[in-house]
């Protein structure tokens, strides 16, 4: 009935199921529905394209692994819609350039008291969101919208017929069943739908991916007393480092000297990165590997109570303070990309480069979390555009992805990875899936210009 299909991609070696659509197994698994789109994964891109795919009359199925919609931005606690604003080094205030199903969504949040006015962050600006206030909005949405949701839900296999995606395979406690569909869209942030289909994929950098992180958020902070010591801006000032260097040298586990910390909604709160996690023996996690993943999470936990006893003891404002919660996971932000027709390049991003067929536009810098200390490289007063192809795999037909997993190099990545750019990942997959359904063409036929252009008629700024 399954095929077992056994892979390598830089880095990893993964195990995944493919089910031929056509044979006669395919009938022992019930079929759970036949619709035009199945959406695996729940985060920003998948909200994304599942409701703009739904809002088109499109039937829908979104399958989330979680009993929430959110993925790194919730579960993972990101906590900040990060790529809206250009960076500049001048004394003018924020200036929003990424719209769309972004700007959508961010305004749904502020409207509930969800989510921060601009902070600065460097040479540019971010927003925190209230992660509960994120499922609310992402809940209305897709239910106004019209989509068939499954929590509690793992794609498990694909259906492949001939190259071509016909559904996938799930699995709950409900047991195992079928999803048939004329379009898959791969919002799952490791590409696991495309990776058991077999399409290649890329790990970072040689197999060297960027360092995951505990997000957590401390409570009953004194924020003007903080406020007045550590200054306007997110990222710590260089005295905070410095004490974090020192407290290192006398025997505390706070590897990472760069920290950021973001005000949020809630009185007396931050918002806390600042962990840096590897393995016990110092190997970089590659948390596609549920071992690498575990590890993950119990030192990233442990982390966060050293982080907190420093600035309990160190950082004004903070002596009283307490961890309210970490995240439900490590916040990813890397593992597989997939290869695509069209790849973003390093070049691209440093270049700023337009292009007819760009979809997404990001200025947020080349942000690159690996060693011992963040690397930042600002796009100053100016943005890249993302290409179309970027997101179909080079190879099979009827899938395309939506989110992190998009085709990227390493250090492209680091920028193309952050929240804002995902829910427009989302929206452009979405239109080209109603295009691709409508004209009855591949993905990779579909006229990147024809995307860009229904995207900036929705309001995308691109």
């Amino acid at each position: 009935m399954y095929n077992q299909y056994m892979g390598s991609t830089e880095g990893s070696e993964f195990i995944g199921w493919r089910l031929d659509a056509g044979a006669a197994g395919a009938g022992d698994l019930p079929v759970l529905a036949e619709v035009d789109v199945v959406v695996a994964g729940g985060g920003a891109a998948g909200v994304a394209a599942a409701t703009v795919c739904a809002e088109a009359g499109l039937s829908v199925v979104l399958v989330e692994k979680y009993g929430f919609f959110g993925g790194a931005a919730v579960a993972g606690m990101s906590g900040t819609i990060c790529g809206l604003y250009l960076a500049t080094e001048g004394g003018s205030g924020p200036e929003q350039v990424v719209r769309g199903f972004t700007e959508r969504f961010r305004a749904e949040l502020a409207a509930r008291g969800g989510v921060t006015g601009p902070q600065r962050y460097g040479r540019t600006w971010t927003v925190a969101h209230d992660p509960l206030v994120w499922r609310e909005v992402a809940d209305d949405l897709v239910e106004a919208a019209g989509v068939q949701v499954l929590l509690h839900t793992a794609v498990t296999g694909v259906l492949v017929e001939d190259g071509a995606h016909r559904g996938v395979v799930v699995e709950s406690n409900a047991g195992r069943s079928v999803i048939r569909s004329a379009r898959t869209i791969d919002a799952s942030g490791d590409a696991a739908v495309a990776a058991r289909a077999g399409h290649a994929t890329t790990f970072g950098d040689d197999g060297r991916i960027q360092n995951p992180t505990m997000f957590f958020r401390l409570g009953n902070v004194d924020l003007d007393a903080f406020h007045e010591a550590y200054g306007p801006d997110t990222i710590c000032p260089p005295w905070v480092s410095d004490a974090i260097e020192r407290a290192r040298r006398a025997g505390a586990d706070l590897p990472r000297s760069h920290v950021w910390l973001f005000g949020t909604t809630r009185p007396g709160e931050l918002l806390v990165n600042a962990t840096r996690l590897v393995g016990r023996d110092g190997r970089m996690l590659n948390v596609i590997n549920p071992a690498d993943f575990t590890e993950a999470e119990v030192l990233g936990r442990r982390q966060v109570r050293e982080y907190t006893r420093f600035l309990r003891e160190t950082v004004p404002g903070c002596a009283d303070a307490f961890v309210v919660d970490t995240g439900v996971e490590v916040g990813i932000r890397q593992t597989r990309s997939i290869v695509a027709a069209g790849t973003l390049t390093n070049d691209d991003v440093l270049a700023c480069r337009k292009r007819p067929d760009g979809v997404v536009r990001s200025p947020w810098p080349i942000e690159l979390h690996a060693g011992d200390r963040p690397k930042l490289h600002w796009l100053l007063d100016d943005y890249y555009e993302v290409p179309y192809l970027a997101l179909v795999p080079r190879t099979g037909e009827n899938i395309v992805v939506a989110g992190r997993c998009l085709g990227a190099q390493h250090e492209a990545l680091a920028s193309a990875r952050v929240t804002a750019q995902c829910f427009e990942y989302g929206h452009a997959a979405a239109v080209a899936t109603i295009l691709s359904l409508r004209e009855d063409l591949p993905y990779r036929a579909v006229p990147g210009a024809d995307v860009r252009m229904a995207m900036r008629a929705a309001g995308s700024s691109i």
